[in-house]
């Protein structure tokens, strides 16, 4: 089993902090490597208070630490947040957000209490 088949067993069998919603967007992603920033951009799947999962046009590896900007239902209508790469398998991944402010705490915890009363 490959470094990042293991990483995402590992992920998966923690309990998580806070639900998962179903949650489809277009999200752009940016990481820094080897002296250059490189984009590619994907579709979300779920979105949680602390997290997001995306499949992407570019493949991650696990433990990179990325910029997102993707768009949610309420104001500011774009959420703009650096994450870690939590499992990459192939063009899937799931992101742990990063340095969060309070602001964004409240907002993400707003977007899945609407998230939650949609399905």
């Amino acid at each position: 089993m490959s470094d990042d088949a293991q990483s995402a067993a590992k992920a998966q069998r923690r309990p998580r902090r806070f639900s998962r919603h179903r949650f489809d967007v277009r999200i752009q992603v940016s990481v820094f490597r080897e002296g250059l920033t490189t984009a590619c951009w994907g579709r979300t799947s779920e979105l949680g208070q602390d997290g997001i999962g995306a499949t992407l046009s570019g493949e991650l590896k696990t433990g990179e630490v990325v910029s997102l900007e993707f768009p949610i239902p309420l104001p500011p209508h774009v959420m703009k947040v650096r994450a870690v790469v939590r499992y990459s398998d192939g063009l899937r991944c799931g992101f742990e957000f990063l340095v969060v402010t309070e602001e964004q705490k409240q907002t993400l915890h707003q977007v899945c209490v609407v998230l939650a009363n949609a399905s």
